[in-house]
């Protein structure tokens, strides 16, 4: 059977995989033979850093694919968040990845829409001093 998703983690590393949260002991290489909903610990997002609207975003996305008992508790605020962004968004690029991140979690595509969603992470960030400097 041909690996799916092969990658190295390294002695003390995490892993979530549908739901479950696997730490190694070693530095080991996995490989998933079927489709698994997982995240590296590296793409995992803590609450404190969850400082945007863009972060609180894939906060609430990963959230969906760390925990998938919450999913219904969690589509809710992730169907809200993602309203008002794609609503407040004024640039068209921004708008449309953020249109392609919920078409993605509508289905069930949710690691590929944390990767759409950090790909917004820049231009959030880029926009925060010109938004800060006109508060002033």
């Amino acid at each position: 059977m041909k690996a799916k998703m092969r990658f190295s983690l390294k002695a003390g590393e995490r892993i979530f995989i549908n739901g479950a949260v696997l730490t190694v002991s070693q530095k080991v290489t996995l490989s998933l033979l079927n489709e698994a909903r997982f995240l590296l610990e590296s793409h995992v997002l803590q609450l404190s850093e969850a400082t945007t609207p863009m972060r609180q975003l894939y906060f609430v996305v990963q959230s969906l694919l760390i925990n998938p008992q919450e999913a219904d508790k969690v589509m809710g605020a992730f169907q809200k968040l993602h309203e008002s962004l794609v609503q407040s968004a004024t640039d068209e690029t921004v708008k449309q990845a953020l249109l392609s991140a919920g078409e993605l979690v509508a289905k069930n595509r949710t690691f590929e829409a944390l990767k759409a969603i950090r790909t917004l992470f820049e231009p959030e960030a880029a926009q925060a001093p010109v938004a800060s400097e006109q508060a002033a």
